[in-house]
């Protein structure tokens, strides 16, 4: 069984490096095929977490669900900022994520003194301090906060997308066969990323494909390496 997240970290930072406010930081849906990028942030107030709380990839749907209500009745802070599949066409995913992360912070009741970012690349970047935190959604409790709460309002989100033949409220957007297979036959729908890779493989539909000016932005993170 999987170690509960801890305060470990939120403490070090506050302690060692003199914040007050600390905020884990987490995102979902980088990989998908189709909708936003999400990200949430979390203040807390180094209370006992709710029981049961770990990174959002290790509950079911059914707890996840459970989670959040717990989550929003103990967090000091949340908030919520998402990048459209224009803005990810347009400028990258590294800078999509940023302006979705910036957008949580900024929602925020409270400006946090650090942040701690799951992964170990830092698509924040200045004005905000931030460690990098590999795994953090299974060990930092703020982090496995932020999880539980993108995921569970992105998968959400994307349910009410209709398009049925291509399961978003099943997958979120993500290639399953069901997917790949109502894209195959029926094309991209206006929630899909036309900038990325899948469409080389779509011969009937590569006419589609959106090539960004290079100097827009980063390039999409690989899918497939």
């Amino acid at each position: 069984m999987t170690d509960a997240p801890t305060y470990d970290l939120e403490r070090l930072l506050t302690t060692a490096g003199g914040a007050t406010v600390v905020a884990g930081v987490d995102e979902v849906g980088r990989g998908a095929w189709a909708g936003p990028v999400s990200v949430c942030a979390v203040v807390t107030d180094l209370s006992e977490p709710p029981a049961g709380l770990t990174d959002s990839k290790m509950l079911t749907v059914k707890r996840r669900a459970a989670m959040v209500e717990a989550i929003e009745g103990w967090a000091v802070g949340i908030g919520h900022g998402e990048a459209g599949v224009e803005e990810i066409d347009t400028l990258g995913m590294t800078e999509a994520l940023r302006r979705a992360a910036r957008r949580a912070l900024e929602a925020l009741p409270v400006r946090p003194d650090a942040v701690i970012l799951d992964g170990k690349h830092d698509y924040l970047g200045p004005p905000w301090p931030v460690r990098c935190e590999i795994k953090g959604d299974l060990t930092c409790v703020s982090v496995a906060a932020a999880s539980v709460l993108a995921k569970v309002r992105r998968d959400t989100h994307m349910a009410t997308l209709g398009f049925d033949a291509y399961g978003f409220a099943d997958n979120a957007g993500y290639p399953s066969p069901a997917h790949q297979q109502a894209l195959a036959e029926l094309g991209p729908t206006p929630h899909h990323r036309l900038s990325w890779s899948y469409l080389d493989d779509l011969p009937q539909w590569r006419h589609l494909k959106r090539h960004r000016n290079a100097l827009a932005g980063e390039g999409q993170l690989s899918l497939f390496g």
